[in-house]
């Protein structure tokens, strides 16, 4: 058996709001006790008190959780500044979850150590992660790669990382009753667990492909060795102020191979480098890219779509989606139309999920993870019961 509840609610109130969940999952898990769960919220939120109210409801509770830039459910769609709740009950699934603390000073032992502890307690080999990073200050890129070095290159990792309603501020991230500001929560799933992921953006090319020539981290100086804003300006004219809406595209098999997103957040005019939201590496193949509300909107059901096609089972019973907020940006008031585009392809499926500031999941089944901007990442989590 593998059950899944969700709770949603846009009451300001955060013990409301807590009781409002609570009541909704009992509602689907009867008299079950949940063994895992995921708590998306708002940064207005008290979470020190839905942390204590949902491990007072669930004893034990493998939790995890983070702070959000926009919430959706199967419950009640898309909404801002809500919290909404998954909940996991399975007597054959195995679930735990994990932290990794004082990022990214001690990146490299914390994530080891945590992850080595957390697939012990596992009653069998781990199957795949849901992980939930800090954002702001610290690399996403750089925290997943450690991941993949603890759990192998090709393990199959998904998530995103935690977001703030776009004030770039502080995030926000959670494990068990505990709040944190600098680390990573994760859970690691095992058993016969099927699942399927679709990862798409709606971008597409503008332009040949060109060389980044250098880059520290995310912030590139130069592309086929002219400074980026001169790179970006050759593309987009003089003004640079719309630099947002052209996230660069990183290919790694030639320019008709599958690429991955980088969104640009700001340029530098004196030293003509641009801040992305993700690293890049030295030598890395790049387009820049253009998107129509349109197509931001169809990669929604496109990345559904192609979940549906890579699952593994007979029925999902759940479908867990991470976009950026980068897109809700670039939507506006049309944001809620992702959703409804994610409804047309799998309507008798629960959704949860939420917008964040950076997405995680492989291109392509059995490939590495990667570290995405501006995409739509739908994970589809079942059994063949």
């Amino acid at each position: 058996m593998f059950t899944v509840a969700i709770g949603h609610s846009e009451d300001i109130d955060s013990a409301d709001a807590i009781e409002e969940v609570l009541e909704q999952c009992r509602e689907e898990l009867g008299d079950a006790t949940a063994q895992a769960g995921i708590l998306y919220a708002s940064i207005d939120h008290e979470y020190g008190e839905l942390l204590e109210a949902i491990n007072r409801a669930h004893p034990e509770i493998e939790l995890i959780g983070c702070t959000t830039d926009g919430e959706l459910s199967s419950r009640m769609g898309f909404l801002e500044d809500s919290i909404t709740l998954l909940l996991f009950h399975s007597d054959v699934i195995d679930i735990k979850a994990g932290f990794a603390d004082h990022l990214p000073d001690q990146i490299d032992t914390s994530i080891a150590e945590a992850v080595q502890a957390t697939v012990a307690r596992l009653s069998q080999a781990p199957k795949l992660c849901i992980m939930h990073p800090v954002s702001i200050t610290a690399s996403g890129s750089a925290i997943l790669e450690r991941f993949k070095a603890a759990l192998g290159e090709d393990f199959p990792i998904f998530g995103a990382s935690a977001g703030d309603r776009w004030e770039f501020k502080q995030t926000y991230q959670f494990y068990k009753q505990e709040v944190h500001q600098n680390g990573v929560g994760f859970l690691v799933f095992s058993g016969p667990l099927h699942f399927g992921a679709g990862v798409s953006t709606g971008w597409v090319p503008k332009g040949n492909l060109h060389t980044v020539t250098r880059v520290e981290g995310n912030v590139v100086y130069t592309i086929d060795e002219m400074t980026a804003v001169e790179f970006y300006q050759q593309h987009l004219g003089e003004h640079v102020d719309t630099l947002g809406d052209y996230p660069l595209a990183i290919f790694e098999d030639g320019e008709n191979g599958p690429f991955y997103l980088r969104a640009a957040l700001m340029a530098n005019v004196e030293d003509g480098s641009i801040v992305f939201a993700g690293d890049i590496d030295h030598q890395a193949s790049v387009r820049i890219m253009t998107a129509t509300t349109e197509q931001i909107i169809a990669a929604s059901e496109a990345s559904v779509q192609q979940s549906l096609q890579n699952f593994t089972g007979k029925q999902a019973d759940i479908a867990i989606c991470f976009s950026c907020s980068g897109r809700k940006q670039a939507l506006g008031t049309r944001t809620g139309k992702e959703y409804e585009q994610l409804r047309k392809s799998c309507p008798d499926i629960k959704v949860c999920g939420f917008y964040g500031y950076g997405e995680i999941s492989p291109l392509q089944t059995g490939t590495p993870a990667k570290f995405h901007n501006e995409t739509f990442v739908t994970l589809l989590l079942g059994t063949n019961e």
